[in-house]
């Protein structure tokens, strides 16, 4: 003789004898009541699913997204199963798996397909993270995830290098204005220990962070490292060479937007370091009623980067007008970054473009080129 035994919890207990699938719910037909009738509802729609679908895998699919409506569920390449909220890009599952991982992301392969990293992944995709050491991340990173542990993890870095940054742009301005009062660059310990304490930080490099993110003026710190440099600064100083790639602490402004071979100037700003501006930019002259705010910069002969340029068109309306203009751009080796496109009336339509240039020589070519085609009234770079 047979004998049948269950072991339950009081929970598995219940819902075995009073839950949707008691036995007499299906046997008799008493009337559901509270959450049985929903929950029953909802095994027979999923019945009808299973009858309607093509293959288990269809099935399966149809019974994740019934189940899960807010998360996707994504396979690493090893097989783990990684469970993400839904609109989740490929950056959000570089830093699912590990900070390390998304800090050097550099691209991904979504079912072995290559995309970029603000690709939304999908239920039951399987997902390869691509990775390079001299990867680091940007603030438009921030722009690329939902999940909490991927922002949380990219503003870490961006804080913690923003002060890396700073304290090496601090050093530089600090050993320049020693220069320029007649002191060595050498300070000893003392020396240090002194001035920390007159300004009141602990830290050294602190000091530097705060030079750098333009908190405090470097000669103002110079001079109250020792008596008797005041006064001494009437040296004239050497212009900060730029070169496109000192960091966070050194930016360019979005209302004169300089670039190599444009006349430049430096002006501290508190909490972003030194902003880049073009001499005849009117937010620059406006500064220049505050001269102690102002250190002279000059482009490097050794550029490492490339510069945002605004042109202002007036085209012809054309079919592929667009498209052209696009592909001039493209063939001189350039990035558009930005488009605003605004009709002047049914003939004629004004385009801002902000591109990527490396220089006046390189942008002086685009317009040219732009200046060229037919459907092009007028070019010109927006001036601050």
């Amino acid at each position: 003789q047979s004998i049948e035994v269950q072991i339950r919890t009081m929970e598995m207990h219940w819902t075995a004898e009073s839950g949707v699938a008691s036995h007499w719910q299906y046997k008799t037909g008493e009337k559901r009541s509270g959450s049985q009738a929903p929950a029953h509802h909802w095994l027979l729609d999923l019945l009808n699913t299973q009858n309607q679908a093509g293959n288990p895998s269809e099935f399966l699919e149809h019974l994740k997204i019934d189940l899960y409506p807010d998360e996707v569920y994504v396979f690493t390449p090893h097989g783990d199963i990684k469970k993400l909220p839904k609109g989740s890009s490929a950056l959000d599952f570089a830093y699912s798996v590990h900070s390390d991982v998304g800090n050097r992301c550099i691209g991904a392969r979504i079912n072995n397909e290559p995309v970029p990293l603000h690709q939304p992944v999908g239920n039951g995709d399987h997902v390869e993270i691509l990775t390079a050491r001299s990867a680091v991340p940007t603030p438009l990173w921030l722009n690329y995830v939902v999940t909490a542990k991927a922002r949380a993890a990219i503003r870490d870095f961006l804080k913690h290098q923003h002060q890396e940054d700073a304290g090496k742009l601090g050093r530089q301005l600090l050993e320049r204005a020693l220069k320029t009062v007649g002191l060595t660059t050498r300070l000893r310990t003392d020396q240090k220990i002194q001035l920390l304490k007159h300004i009141g930080l602990e830290d050294w490099n602190e000091l530097l962070t705060d030079i750098g993110m333009g908190r405090r003026l470097p000669m103002v710190v110079a001079r109250q490292l020792l008596p008797e440099a005041k006064g001494a600064d009437s040296a004239r100083s050497e212009p900060l060479p730029i070169r496109g790639v000192e960091g966070m602490s050194v930016s360019y402004a979005r209302c004169c937007r300089p670039i190599p071979g444009d006349g430049i100037v430096g002006l501290f700003s508190r909490g972003r370091g030194i902003v880049i501006h073009r001499p005849t930019c009117p937010n620059a002259r406006e500064q220049s009623k505050r001269p102690d705010t102002w250190i002279g910069v000059e482009w490097s002969d050794d550029i490492k980067n490339t510069f945002e340029a605004d042109i202002r068109l007036e085209v012809v309306n054309r079919r592929g007008v667009f498209a052209t203009l696009a592909s001039v751009i493209a063939e001189e080796d350039s990035n558009i970054n930005h488009v605003l496109v605004t009709a002047r009336d049914d003939r004629n339509s004004a385009i801002r473009f902000t591109i990527e240039v490396r220089d006046r020589k390189h942008l002086a070519r685009i317009i040219r080129r732009l200046r060229a085609r037919r459907s092009v009234i007028r070019v010109s770079r927006s001036r601050g």
